[in-house]
């Protein structure tokens, strides 16, 4: 429970320094009345009560792959459970992925601004180092990712579990101050705050959301630590301590005036205030972190689903297989968020392009959630509407509301989860098209085996693994090396690679084997969509099942396709050149797959798509 404390509300814990005074500043006015703050209170309580504790705590971390969550988890299991609408449910799985990556920028963004901002409220002197500030605290965070986050995961949960113990704390001792501010909990107050301000509630929503963001970490790091300790944090812990923060934070607002310019760091004691600041910044850190962490494990799925061309990945702890690092990601990551801050400049300019990407993350989530409810759970469709419409309602609600700032800001979000959505669609269109048009030209392999048993060229000692992604036909490599060196090995195996709809797979169902003939084996390995592919690992397997093979006498043969751009593609020109570049941008296969890099032959091959 420490542990899940220190990844999973990182982000969600962080909100009540900005989220309750985003939604007063909504109204433009200096001075804000008692019925506004109690309005405001009302539709953040039962916005965390709604959504976090009804939607994810009771009912979406029930939807778990094998033990892991996320968008990609929920979309397999959706797939799986209603196979007749699989092309729908892949969109909607990108656009939830594509919209985590505009989160993952954004949260580590608005999180370490905010809590910098705390030194203003000490002294008006730091007020020019604020942006400095943040870019030094960024650039350290994201220098360090390279040593992975097992050396420093064990500081996490205390400082977090601090940070929520002085947020409860400060909350509890503002109550005091105006201890009326607890009529909040009736949701009276919120209906009537939106009818009295129509021309502000819309905009009052969107900054009420701010609350909740990093819900959605629930779920995605359910794999980590399980359902238990995740619900159990948050009902004695994290719930009651953003309760009493932002009640305390009403009250202190209603004790002064109804003047809220930054209530978070102004009900500090004078003492505190500094002390608060770096704690609130170790715990905006901790945000960062988790979402860049979730960042890598999101393009690891992606890639394994074929939705991403691959990437390096270095993993950074011998014990657990999760804890990885991604260079390149990390690189798109930290060149982004310091863009942010620098175009920003402030919290409050970065709030309104927040929310747009996690609403609509969120209601992917509804929908894919509801397709598992109706076709796994097998659901009623009365039942399965009585659940899903409502959380659809409200996060339809929230997204249109965030929706109203796009002008302000939220462009940001729609720019990047639009960039991340054509880059995803366009690899899986061009993997298909590269697909079909290499199959045109290849010979069935079991055609070319039965032709090779009956009039073998030369043998030499040795045993050829030549990887292929469709088994049904024989590999560019293969037929190269016939081509121009004109001799076969002793013992040739066609290798396949497939990843599974599931986030791993156990051993015994890793590895199918089919003999041929005398010459050819054919192999298929199964990879979860979680798991590194590690191929010489999975030879052990084979071992065991009777493929008798000497490491040192093995050669891996693999194609290596330059593809070039081709008007008559199907796709558009530019479609095409954004393809050839991810394809070329892919990460070497030896490195990806394990294999030993002294046993690998490479055989060049070129197609125009």
């Amino acid at each position: 429970m420490l542990g899940a404390l220190g990844v999973v509300y990182g982000d969600i814990g962080t909100s009540p320094i900005y989220a309750f005074r985003e939604a007063l500043h909504a109204s433009g006015a200096p001075v804000v009345s008692r019925s506004d703050v109690l309005g405001v209170l009302s539709l953040i309580i039962w916005a965390l009560t709604l959504i976090v504790t009804v939607k994810y705590v009771l009912f979406v971390l029930r939807a778990d792959n094998r033990g892991e969550g996320g968008t990609l988890s929920l979309m397999a299991l959706a797939r799986a459970a209603y196979p007749r609408a699989a092309g729908f449910i892949l969109v909607l799985g990108v656009c939830g992925a594509a919209l985590f990556f505009g989160d993952a920028i954004i949260t580590p963004a608005i999180s370490v601004l905010s809590a910098v901002e705390g030194l203003k409220v000490a002294t008006p002197t730091f007020e020019p180092y604020v942006v400095p500030i943040t870019l030094v605290v960024l650039a350290l965070l994201f220098s360090v990712q390279r040593f992975g986050t097992g050396r420093v995961a064990n500081v996490f949960g205390p400082v977090t579990a601090l940070w929520f113990l002085a947020l409860g704390l400060v909350g509890a001792f503002h109550i005091a101050d105006s201890p009326s501010v607890l009529l909040a909990v009736n949701p009276y107050h919120a209906v009537v705050y939106l009818f009295d301000q129509k021309e502000i509630a819309f905009l009052t929503i969107g900054s009420v959301f701010l609350a909740v963001t990093g819900a959605e970490a629930l779920y995605v790091d359910l794999g980590h630590f399980g359902r238990r300790p995740i619900v159990l944090a948050w009902l004695a812990i994290v719930f009651p301590s953003l309760l009493l923060n932002y009640f305390g934070q009403g009250a202190f607002v209603l004790a002064h005036g109804g003047k809220p310019e930054n209530p978070f760091f102004e009900m500090m004691p004078g003492w505190a205030l500094l002390p608060m600041v770096g704690l609130a910044t170790a715990a905006t850190v901790i945000a960062s972190q988790a979402v860049i962490s979730g960042a890598y494990s999101l393009t690891r799925q992606a890639v394994q689903l074929a939705l991403l061309p691959r990437f390096q990945i270095q993993h950074t702890s011998e014990l657990q297989s999760g804890q990885i690092y991604m260079p390149r990601v990390n690189l798109l990551l930290a060149v982004g968020v310091m863009i942010l801050v620098l175009g920003f400049g402030e919290s409050s300019s970065l709030a309104a392009a927040y929310g747009i990407s996690v609403t609509g993350e969120m209601l992917v989530t509804t929908i894919l959630l509801a397709v598992v409810m109706r076709w796994r759970w097998q659901w009623t469709v009365a039942a399965t509407l009585a659940l899903a419409l409502p959380f659809g309602a409200i996060d339809t609600g929230f997204l249109l509301a965030n929706a109203a700032k796009i002008s302000d800001g939220g462009w940001v979000s729609i720019a990047i989860a639009a960039a991340m959505l054509l880059i995803m669609l366009t690899w899986v269109r061009g993997s298909r098209m590269l697909v079909s048009k290499t199959q045109r030209d290849e010979v069935p392999l079991r055609f070319l085996v039965g032709q090779l048993n009956k009039k073998r060229p030369k043998l030499v000692p040795g045993t050829a693994v030549f990887l292929t992604s469709d088994p049904s036909t024989a590999p560019t490599a293969l037929m190269h090396s016939l081509k121009h060196y004109k001799v076969l090995h002793e013992q040739n195996v066609i290798l396949s690679v497939t990843t599974a709809e599931q986030p791993t797979v156990p051993g015994g169902d890793r590895v199918q084997m089919e003999q041929l003939n005398e010459l050819f084996m054919l192999v298929t390995m199964r990879f979860g969509y979680m798991e590194q592919p590690n191929i010489p690992k999975a030879m052990a397997i084979c071992r065991k099942q009777g493929w008798k093979f000497d490491i040192m006498s093995t050669s891996f043969f693999l194609s290596r396709r330059s593809i070039r751009p081709s008007s008559q593609s199907g796709m558009p020109m530019w479609q095409d050149r954004l393809f050839v570049r991810l394809a070329r941008s892919a990460s070497d296969a030896t490195e990806y797959f394990q294999i030993p890099t002294g046993r690998v032959v490479e055989v060049g091959t070129q197609v125009a798509i």
